[in-house]
């Protein structure tokens, strides 16, 4: 099983809370945790922006991924949600067993 930890922003609380909630009750995601204060600069439509978001990190497992991009694209408000997964090189086995045992089918 291949590790992924997704960075996804949102522009408020609570629709970070919303997509959270649903990747984890639709095992397209272990865990979710919200970073609810993040400053993010930016280019957009040819404008510098400076937005207020919420960062998601999202730990899932590889394949879930094309899943889980489809699900937060038809969940998201932004026209382009960030969503950039880190592959996780290593970690503890009884996590790792853990989170392939909440993805995926039950």
């Amino acid at each position: 099983m291949s590790a992924l930890l997704v960075h996804c922003t949102c522009p408020d609380a609570a629709s970070a809370q919303r997509i959270a909630r649903t990747l984890v009750e639709e095992r397209l995601a272990a865990c979710v945790q919200m970073v609810p204060a993040v400053q993010s600069v930016y280019r957009w439509q040819g404008q510098v922006q400076h937005d207020d978001e919420a960062l998601l990190l999202i730990k899932t497992a590889s394949v879930c991924w094309d899943a889980l991009v489809a699900r937060v694209t038809e969940l998201h408000p932004y026209e382009v949600p960030e969503l950039l997964a880190f592959s996780a090189s290593s970690g503890s086995a009884p996590y790792l067993h853990w989170l392939d045992t909440q993805t995926g089918a039950p």
